[in-house]
């Protein structure tokens, strides 16, 4: 190799890194970086005081008896086949993971027979005589939080409009459906 093309090749790595600090203080210049005076952020922790001038709207939640009166049935139908994996919906329907539900409405809680409850069910039962509209509703929006100790895993019902079509249809699955509450 001789001098000439060695000196074309020092250039060149010369001039990239000439090239290179240029455009990292021309890029200095243009975008000036601002250093914060303090290094860091502040983690805001939420004090009592603060957590008793916080207010939180409650949502509206039409009256059960409003509810009932408005649901469909039908769309209940659809409902339960989310249960349906667990629990039968026909009369003298075999039971499941979970019981039969027909005839549920006015049913003493764990008392289905043929159908080993829990004994967080059991001992609702003891305290409850039936199955009201009321108690399914609450029952159906979050099982584990309404029956702390119960076997069922399902999540629960959050709208209400959902758990009310789904009691309506749990309300004609029986030979003499329970009156509604009143409005």
């Amino acid at each position: 190799m001789d001098s000439f093309t060695l000196n074309k090749a020092a250039g060149a790595v010369l001039m990239v890194l000439i090239l290179t600090m240029g455009v990292g203080i021309v890029s200095d210049i243009i975008f000036e970086p601002t250093i914060p005076g303090e290094p860091g952020y502040d983690i805001v922790l939420e004090t009592p005081e603060d957590d008793t001038s916080t207010v939180t709207a409650e949502p509206d939640v039409v009256p059960l008896g409003e509810r009932l009166f408005a649901a469909s049935a039908s769309k209940g139908e659809n409902v339960a086949k989310k249960c349906a994996a667990c629990h039968s919906f026909d009369q003298g329907g075999a039971n499941k993971v979970g019981p039969a539900l027909y005839d549920i409405v006015g049913r003493k809680p764990g008392g289905h027979d043929g159908f080993n409850y829990s004994s967080a069910m059991a001992a609702y039962g003891e305290e409850n005589p039936e199955w009201t509209y009321e108690n399914l509703d609450n029952f159906l929006a979050a099982p584990k939080k309404y029956l702390s100790g119960t076997s069922m895993g399902f999540a629960g019902l959050r709208k209400p409009e959902e758990r009310a079509d789904i009691i309506a249809y749990l309300r004609n699955l029986s030979a003499n459906p329970k009156p509604l509450p009143a409005q």
